[in-house]
C-alpha cells in the first residue's frame, strides 16, 4: 500500500473505498469554499456521489489510469492531490488537488504537489506533467508558480462551475526542468 510522508505532519497516501464518507464529510464542511473553484462540488450532494467517484478512482488507480491519494495532515484527511489522467504512452500526466478550506494558507498543498510531481517524474518516468485551473483560482495558480510550471496559455469556458462557463489556465512542467530546478536546490 502507498504511503509517503512529505514532512512529519504531511502525509499522502493511496485513495481507498474507505476514504469516501470522510471526503465527503471534508466537501461537505468546505462546500463554499471548493465550490467557488471546483465545478464537481455542485454534483456532490449525496455520500453516495463521492462513494461512486472513489470506487471509479480506485479502479484507474489499480489499471494506472490515474494516480489519486489522500492528503493528510497531521493523519487527518485534508483533500486529494494526484495525477487525474496518465498516458504512459506519451508520458504525460494531468495534476489536480483541492484542499479543504481549515488547511489553506499553510504550504501543505505546495510540498504534497512538490512529492506527486517528483513521484510522477520517477515513478510513472513522466516526461510532462500538465496543470489546469479557473482563471480566476489565485491560489492554484500560485502553487503551479511556485512550482516553476511555464504558463502555456488558456483554454476558454472549460469548465462550469456555478452555472458559469469559465476559462482555465494551462501550466506544464517538463522533467528536464523539474530536474534542474531541483539540482539548483540541493
Amino acid at each position: 500500500m502507498f504511503r509517503y510522508n512529505v514532512t512529519d505532519s504531511i502525509a499522502l497516501k493511496l485513495l481507498e473505498k474507505r476514504d469516501a464518507d470522510k471526503l465527503f464529510d471534508l466537501i461537505s464542511q468546505s462546500r463554499q469554499h471548493l465550490r467557488e473553484f471546483l465545478g464537481f462540488v455542485d454534483y456532490t450532494y449525496k455520500v453516495d456521489d463521492t462513494r461512486k467517484f472513489v470506487n471509479e478512482t480506485v479502479i484507474e488507480n489499480a489499471e494506472e489510469k490515474s494516480f489519486v491519494v489522500v492528503l493528510l495532515y497531521d493523519e487527518a484527511v485534508c483533500g486529494l492531490v494526484g495525477f487525474n489522467s496518465l498516458d504512459h504512452t506519451n508520458k504525460t500526466g494531468e495534476i489536480g488537488y483541492w484542499i479543504a478550506e481549515p488547511y489553506l494558507n499553510q504550504g501543505i498543498t505546495t510540498k504534497a504537489t512538490q512529492a506527486i510531481i517528483d513521484y510522477g517524474f520517477h515513478h510513472f518516468n513522466l516526461n510532462r506533467i500538465q496543470l489546469k485551473a479557473a482563471f480566476y483560482n489565485k491560489p492554484s495558480r500560485r502553487v503551479a508558480e511556485k512550482l516553476q510550471f511555464k504558463e502555456e496559455g488558456v483554454l476558454r469556458e472549460a469548465e462550469m462551475i456555478q452555472g458559469q462557463y469559465v476559462d482555465h489556465c494551462v501550466y506544464s512542467l517538463l522533467r528536464r526542468e523539474w530536474e534542474s530546478q531541483n539540482e539548483v536546490d540541493r
